[in-house]
């Protein structure tokens, strides 16, 4: 399915009927073959927006997946950059593809390809981001295309946790694309997937959450500045604008101060 490289329907179904950890190990192997891997576009936009901001010294991937963000820190971070997800098997696949493309070999098809002496040290930990296991040490973080995993009353947590992994003055970034229209068939076919997922968790256990609807920017920018993050918007202009003049795409960029993570 999506490509003759990716999973196949039985796959997918085995997926969608297991946990979200199992089901991302069974999909690791065939994950960078599906439209759920981040896209270049997203990537090389997000980068180039956090480039002036810089420069920075240890980078997060937060949700990293097969590691696909991870090779935008490791453009952007001087010193180190760490993946953390909650599939071992995911995590596997992208230690697999730093140790094939080797240092420094540029980017392959984005996967993490510096670390030692020729960029940042590389280090992958599979750990759950509603308990992320470091202490401040970071002063990027970034996460593309994981918060649908997360149901809205984690997001208080969700967030306190990344404010206490980052150095006073680190970044939380990551980007967000404008809704669709009622009008437009990608609200109906998102507004349909969503239901599915409540019907599938009602009746099937575990449950997989994987909500496309639940994660609202208002909400968001509600609970970023709860968390103590002063945040921002920062326009992605490579996606072009609404009829309205809004941009289709934005870039969150919150920043903790030097106080401490609220209780």
């Amino acid at each position: 399915m999506f490509t003759p490289q990716g999973p196949t329907l039985r796959e997918l179904a085995a997926q969608a009927l297991s946990s979200v950890e199992h089901g991302y190990d069974l999909l690791a192997p065939k994950f960078d073959h599906t439209p759920f891997r981040t896209p270049d576009s997203v990537l090389d936009a997000v980068g180039g927006a956090l480039r002036p901001m810089g420069p920075f010294e240890s980078g997060l991937d937060l949700c990293c997946g097969t590691g696909a963000g991870m090779d935008v820190l490791a453009m952007l971070c001087d010193e180190s950059v760490t993946g953390v997800d909650i599939s071992a098997g995911m995590l596997a696949v992208g230690r697999e593809r730093l140790r094939a493309d080797g240092p420094p070999s540029g980017i392959g098809k984005r996967g993490p390809s510096v670390i030692g002496e020729h960029g940042p040290t590389v280090a992958w930990v599979r750990g759950d981001a509603r308990a992320l296991p470091f202490g401040p040490v970071f002063d990027l973080v970034v996460s593309f295309g994981a918060f649908g995993h997360f149901l809205p009353r984690e997001l208080p947590g969700l967030f306190a946790q990344v404010h206490s992994v980052l150095r006073p003055g680190g970044r939380f970034a990551f980007p967000v694309a404008a809704p669709p229209r009622p009008s437009s068939p990608w609200y109906w076919a998102l507004l349909g997937f969503d239901a599915a997922m409540r019907v599938r968790n009602a009746l099937w256990r575990p449950p997989f959450v994987m909500y496309y609807r639940a994660f609202r920017l208002g909400d968001v920018q509600r609970e970023l500045a709860w968390a103590g993050f002063a945040v921002e918007l920062h326009t992605l202009p490579e996606f072009g604008y609404r009829r309205d003049g809004s941009p289709r795409c934005r870039m969150v960029v919150a920043t903790r101060g030097g106080g401490a993570t609220p209780a």
